[in-house]
């Protein structure tokens, strides 16, 4: 036996002529469009999820490992100031400092000499941003 065997078949150009099936075909076409589109879309939002969710989990371990480090690494910090009583000394007058200047408070000076005038007169010239004023001494009663 000999002839041919026909394996598959290819339509192209095909021409409907009635209206109402023509329409048909495009609803579903467009209403399965429409479903590739969202399935796309919810794939793309399940991915950026599993991002997001996978960053975030490792950021919370890693700063739970901060937090578990950072108490060891600034005793040891202050344990190495703390050997030299001149630099420890230095260190928690800056921080004194410091936290006086965030309070944004009002300072009151008690001069005791000519080193705490000239500090005074520094305070004095940021504050008004010239020339010092002149401080008296608070009266002292007897």
């Amino acid at each position: 036996m000999w002839g041919y065997q026909l394996g598959s078949v290819y339509i192209r150009k095909v021409h409907f002529r009635d209206l109402g099936m023509i329409r048909q075909i495009e609803e579903k076409v467009v209403n399965r469009l429409r479903q590739v589109t969202s399935a796309i879309k919810q794939d793309g939002a399940n991915q950026v999820s599993i991002i997001t969710s996978s960053a975030e989990r490792e950021a919370a371990v890693e700063f739970a490992r901060a937090a578990v480090i950072r108490p060891n690494m600034i005793g040891s910090a202050l344990r190495e100031i703390s050997g030299d009583a001149e630099v420890a000394g230095a260190l928690f007058d800056i921080l004194e400092t410091q936290k006086i200047l965030e309070n944004k408070s009002k300072l009151t000076l008690f001069l005791n000499g000519s080193k705490d005038r000239f500090l005074a007169d520094l305070l004095a010239m940021q504050d008004g941003g010239g020339r010092p004023p002149a401080v008296t001494p608070p009266a002292v009663s007897k």
